[in-house]
């Protein structure tokens, strides 16, 4: 992995956390860490109580190293468990993998990929600026070759 892509990641990160002015004061942006397959950053805007958008700025350590960028539109379920502080999500995404080039075949390799996140979120406590989630997202990758890969993760985003 080159600084070029690390920077070009980052740069994108930024710029969503800074998009919107109101994000930040109404407590609907968050930023945080996520652990597992991808490991890296990770973001969320909530556009109301049941959709938001997340997305994650990662490190593919499985297979094919590389940087890893996805997101996806998520709706969230608080019937399945019937709890506001535990609800179930799903939804659909995109991801883009920039692979390491170590001289093997197919190595640095762009890969296009559709992924289907689906999970649970926990919110502490009644308005606490932090949420704890658990998310399994099977990927359809469609570019430049088929192929199916898994991601999950755990993580921890602070509201602001």
């Amino acid at each position: 992995m080159n600084f070029k892509n690390i920077f070009i990641g980052l740069v994108i990160l930024i710029a969503a956390a800074n998009s919107n002015a109101k994000v930040n004061e109404d407590k609907s942006f968050g930023l945080g860490f996520m652990a597992g397959e991808p490991t890296g950053f990770t973001f969320k805007y909530w556009l109301n109580n049941e959709y938001a958008i997340d997305g994650g700025l990662a490190w593919s350590f499985v297979g094919d190293r590389g940087m890893v960028l996805h997101s996806d539109y998520l709706f969230h379920d608080y019937r399945l468990n019937n709890s506001e502080q535990w609800p179930a999500y799903y939804g659909v995404g995109l991801l883009l993998k920039l692979e390491e080039d170590n001289g093997k075949k197919h190595d640095g390799d762009t890969i296009l990929g559709l992924r289907v996140p689906f999970g649970m979120t926990y919110f502490f406590e009644d308005k606490a600026p932090y949420e704890f989630f658990i998310e399994l997202a099977p990927v359809l990758e469609i570019a430049p070759n088929i192929g199916i890969g898994v991601n999950a993760a755990v993580g921890l985003r602070f509201y602001f």
